[in-house]
């Protein structure tokens, strides 16, 4: 079976009330998901995150 990769929003500091949770087959596209939740949900603009944004990011992803 394939591991599968998720994101919870709520586990991402001041986002604690965000119900946006998003799983996918590949890390790849679980970015993009949460890319997009980012910008539509939060207004946020995913091009702006800094590297360590991302790294941290990355920390919160679950496999």
């Amino acid at each position: 079976m394939k591991p599968t990769y998720s994101y919870a929003c709520k586990d991402y500091p001041g986002m604690e009330a965000c119900p946006g949770h998003f799983v996918a087959e590949t890390e790849d596209e679980l970015w993009k998901l949460m890319e997009l939740h980012a910008s539509a949900a939060h207004e946020e603009d995913p091009s702006a995150w800094s590297d360590e944004d991302r790294a941290y990011i990355k920390t919160l992803i679950k496999i």
